[in-house]
């Protein structure tokens, strides 16, 4: 390896790792906002989308954008699956917990394995079935779900149920998000936040956000943090880095996301769910990485779409 491509390694490291604590604080966010979920997510897009499109119109990236209307309509319908993520994400730390929920959530790799597998045909290995095997045993351990808890129902499922469904649509997202060629990522993330302004307009309580006072920030944070500037510097990493790497980094999100449930509110994890964990993370490192052994650079350019790599939660 040269010293320049040292050099934009070691950067794009930085910029990946910087994205992916910023994304472990994200829940703090939400809650410390003290708004409904839906009415997280419709501000989220509505600042997203004024900061990322910003962003885009100052790089100039409008003219030649490369949308034709099959890609465009894939980029919308990945925007819906995104949007209705988040909502079941948010959702899912009310009734659940910070660190339960987004490990749960976590499992979306496997999800997109899945459903290649069952929508699009792609080959799925018997190695790929038995990590997975694990990594849903990991899951059961973290979520801390009892058969009691089956038959007397209570939120606590509810919330585990949300984070599961939520990785499903996250899943959705990325392989509609896939077939989207031609067009700079940036732009793509612009369609989807825009989608979700329209979208979650009818469920959004206006009425409730009366008094909401210094709690805007959070909002606005949510948008130009978390949905902004995230994704300009998971998208800048992208293009910098090996795919292993960018896999390894991912996981940096739930680490702080668990350290921020447990500083801030004093949440924590069992014992014995702390036990899934290393066999979420051990499944979802061997699925990413089941590719040919000549390591590939994640090449984010106009012909490419990024990498499918945790977005902002």
């Amino acid at each position: 390896m040269t010293t320049q491509s040292k050099g934009s390694e070691n950067k794009g490291t930085a910029q990946l790792t910087a994205a992916m604590v910023l994304s472990g604080t994200l829940g703090v966010f939400v809650v410390e906002s003290g708004a409904s979920p839906f009415n997280v997510v419709f501000f989220r897009v509505l600042f997203g989308a004024l900061a990322l499109g910003g962003y885009v119109v100052a790089r100039g990236w409008l003219r030649d954008h490369g949308f034709t209307p099959r890609t465009l309509g894939l980029a919308v319908l990945g925007g819906v699956f995104i949007v209705f993520n988040w909502v079941l994400l948010f959702q899912s730390y009310e009734n659940t917990s910070i660190s339960v929920a987004t490990v749960v959530y976590h499992t979306q790799p496997f999800y997109v394995v899945l459903l290649g597998a069952l929508l699009f045909r792609e080959r799925l290995t018997l190695a790929k079935v038995g990590w997975i095997a694990v990594a849903f045993a990991g899951l059961i351990l973290v979520s801390g779900v009892t058969p009691g808890d089956f038959a007397s129902g209570g939120t606590y499922l509810t919330g585990v149920g949300q984070a599961l469904l939520a990785a499903l649509l996250y899943g959705l997202s990325t392989l509609v998000t896939k077939r989207v060629t031609g067009v700079r990522p940036h732009l793509v993330a612009l369609v989807q936040v825009l989608v979700g302004i329209p979208l979650l307009l009818p469920f959004t309580d206006f009425a409730a956000m009366r008094g909401t006072g210094a709690d805007w920030g959070w909002l606005v944070g949510l948008g130009v943090i978390h949905t902004g500037l995230m994704y300009v510097l998971m998208y800048a990493a992208y293009a910098q880095l090996p795919t292993a790497k960018i896999a390894v980094l991912a996981f940096v999100y739930p680490a702080v996301a668990m350290v921020m449930d447990w500083l801030v509110y004093g949440h924590h994890i069992g014992l014995v769910q702390a036990l899934g964990v290393p066999l979420i993370v051990a499944a979802s490192l061997k699925v990413t990485l089941a590719k040919p052994s000549r390591e590939v650079t994640a090449q984010v350019t106009p012909s490419a779409p990024a990498p499918a790599a945790p977005q902002p939660r």
